[in-house]
């Protein structure tokens, strides 16, 4: 855990102001759940899936989703040799442990796709044959909004896969002045040194999943995920995985507090990242505000 504090110091220090969405993110790498931060350009989203990439110590590739690219870009594709008279597999990018797709929405919905299995099952499937991932693996991927130019919505199914949505948001007055006053974001990027080991994350993850739910705490999960499918404010509601996935992220949050076992607050504090992608609406007022109304309205029993 001294290591986790010191890499959350680290990317604290990186990008400034914005403590609670960095707690966020290291929830739902401990968590073994992808993250897709959204934002305009230019509020620190790719640099944010890097640094957290680097202070893990993981081997992460970066891609760069753009219009013209095919999923054999990402997956990898098989060669034919001329002197063995063979075909030859070149990995993609995704055999990485962490995978960071930059702009994943200006890809076109066939490339989005191409990472489905691999989200999900840590598995991609080429030729007939099926491949491993490592382990850990995450997509650490950013998105602009939808309403601007060259961009393809997420399907429902793709937003599933990631376990949290997090928005960054423009910094306050003293953050941003001190970022125009301090160094370079790329080049305290290139310092950053990787603060915890492969095992060291997967041995906190299985401590995450130890945590204790009691059933009453269960009974409150549910009744915030019955809740969303019988308001009419949402046009879906959640899905029994993503009554798991608020549970995965909320024993994450737990251990990140000391704790050994999960609390309301701990649910509270998770849901909205983990709802809100989830939960498209009609409303004016948007998802966030719905949900944050959902999450007011349900009782803790």
């Amino acid at each position: 855990m001294q290591s986790l504090s010191l890499a959350s110091r680290q990317l604290n220090q990186l990008i400034l102001g914005k403590a609670a969405v960095i707690r966020l993110a290291f929830t739902c790498v401990i968590a073994r759940g992808h993250l897709l931060i959204e934002d305009v350009p230019g509020v620190g989203k790719t640099t944010l899936a890097n640094g957290l990439a680097s202070v893990l110590g993981l081997d992460y590739r970066r891609v760069q989703f753009t219009s013209d690219l095919l999923p054999a870009d990402i997956l990898g594709v098989n060669i034919y040799q001329r002197d063995t008279a063979s075909f030859q597999f070149h990995p993609g990018p995704v055999f990485a442990q962490v995978l960071l797709a930059d702009e994943i929405n200006r890809a076109s919905p066939k490339v989005q796709s191409a990472l489905l299995e691999a989200m999900e099952e840590r598995q991609v499937s080429i030729d007939g044959m099926t491949r491993a991932l490592p382990n850990p693996f995450f997509v650490i991927a950013t998105q602009n909004p939808a309403e601007q130019a060259g961009t393809f919505p997420l399907p429902e199914s793709q937003q599933d896969r990631f376990l949290m949505r997090l928005s960054l948001g423009y910094p306050s007055g003293e953050a941003e002045l001190a970022l125009l006053l301090g160094e370079d974001r790329r080049q305290l990027l290139g310092r950053l040194p990787p603060l915890l080991q492969p095992a060291d994350l997967l041995q906190l993850q299985q401590q995450a999943a130890r945590l204790l739910v009691s059933e009453a705490l269960a009974h409150y999960v549910l009744a915030l995920v019955q809740a969303s499918r019988q308001d009419g404010r949402f046009l879906v509601g959640l899905s029994p995985r993503a009554g798991l996935a608020v549970l995965a992220a909320a024993r994450a949050w737990a251990l990140l507090e000391g704790r050994d076992h999960v609390l309301p607050e701990d649910v509270k504090a998770v849901f909205p990242s983990v709802a809100v992608h989830r939960l498209p609406t009609t409303s004016p007022a948007g998802s966030a505000a719905e949900v944050a109304r959902l999450l007011n309205h349900v009782a803790i029993p």
